[in-house]
């Protein structure tokens, strides 16, 4: 079955950190991009980070650098994302997803369209 599935979201204090996991099956994952991406309520979608599978080369938007880290493990067809120093605006529904266009995974605009089902991660003291 061709799927993403996520896990590891959760409530965590401020200046904690989160590690989410996103397991891929059903297709040959080198051929593509997977990047991660949130929703927090009444806001647009934004990807926070892309990697890309065949090189490993990896991509951050300005608003999470140096702060999260994606990675990926091959035995088990896993990305990762460590999310570090959480602020309250981190608060969304985080959900991974391929990129169509494994081009502008370095721009973060490559649009995506298999997808998992999501998980909170919810910021606050």
């Amino acid at each position: 079955q061709v799927q993403l599935v996520e896990s590891g979201g959760g409530l965590v204090q401020p200046g904690g950190s989160l590690r989410l996991s996103c397991a891929a099956s059903g297709f040959i994952w080198n051929y593509y991009s997977i990047g991660w991406f949130r929703q927090a309520p009444g806001k647009e979608v934004e990807e926070v980070s892309c990697i890309r599978l065949s090189d490993k080369t990896t991509y951050y938007a300005d608003s999470v650098k140096g702060r999260f880290q994606i990675s990926r493990e091959d035995a088990n067809m896993t990305i990762y994302l460590q999310m570090n120093s959480l602020t309250p605006e981190d608060t969304a529904v985080y959900f991974c997803a391929r990129i169509i266009d494994n081009e502008r995974c370095q721009t973060l605009s490559g649009g995506f369209g298999l997808r998992g089902q999501g998980t909170q991660v919810t910021v606050s003291s």
